[in-house]
């Protein structure tokens, strides 16, 4: 598993006026996939992006796009991110009564679906959908923020998810990942670390260094865990 850990730079946390650049640089850093976290103010208590940023910062993303709609509903909008170019749209299991519609309606509309369960949702939800999806999104904070500290009892989440699921299933951690909490979160199974605060920090597209050096530390204290 430690070897194809992805690091998933969220651009949350990135500077709004240059999206493009900002992509580009971190991609040319080290990163794996890019992270568009999209809020509504209604499910999370935070509004960020929509379709027309994703379409726009599509021409900057080399890698993946991976798009976590943190919206209620989400049906009506599926199309419009599968068309502004998402890879894989991630829907909330708590933000809507048709889990497995929504599923079935992001692989119908070309994209790989993902299911995400928030800190107080318990595991099983997910557990009837997970021949559906791609990837399982483990919030580890409450979403609707950048920059909150880690849950650790999350985690609990992910070695049931991968003692479910094997490892054909990408198992993504959210929230408050940095390289303290790198080790612990891919030795619980997960493959896939979105980081913000910690990949942006000390960094601009001016001097992009820092955050390769960001992602560096990040990756070496996930691939550090011993089989």
């Amino acid at each position: 598993m430690t070897a194809s850990v992805k690091i998933a730079p969220s651009i949350l946390a990135a500077d709004f006026a240059a999206f493009g650049a900002e992509i580009e640089a971190v991609e040319a850093q080290g990163a794996d996939w890019i992270h568009v976290d999209v809020m509504d103010g209604h499910f999370v208590p935070n509004i960020t992006f929509g379709p027309d940023t994703c379409r726009a910062i599509r021409p900057h993303v080399r890698t993946v796009m991976d798009v976590h709609l943190m919206i209620a509903p989400v049906d009506p909008y599926i199309e419009a991110f599968a068309k502004a170019g998402a890879d894989i749209l991630t829907a909330h299991v708590e933000a809507g009564p048709h889990i497995h519609r929504t599923l079935q309606a992001i692989r119908a509309a070309g994209c790989r679906p993902g299911v995400a369960l928030n800190p107080g949702t318990p595991v099983e939800a997910v557990r009837p959908v997970l021949d559906l999806v791609d990837l399982v999104c483990v919030m580890t904070v409450n979403p609707g923020f950048g920059g909150q500290s880690f849950l650790p009892d999350t985690l609990s989440k992910v070695r049931q998810l991968r003692a479910w699921a094997g490892s054909g299933l990408h198992i993504e951690i959210d929230g408050g990942v940095a390289p303290a909490t790198a080790r612990a979160c891919v030795e619980a199974g997960a493959d896939v670390l979105v980081a913000g605060s910690a990949v942006f920090k000390g960094g601009s597209v001016s001097d992009p260094a820092p955050y390769g050096e960001n992602i560096r530390a990040i990756r070496t204290a996930a691939t550090s865990v011993t089989a």
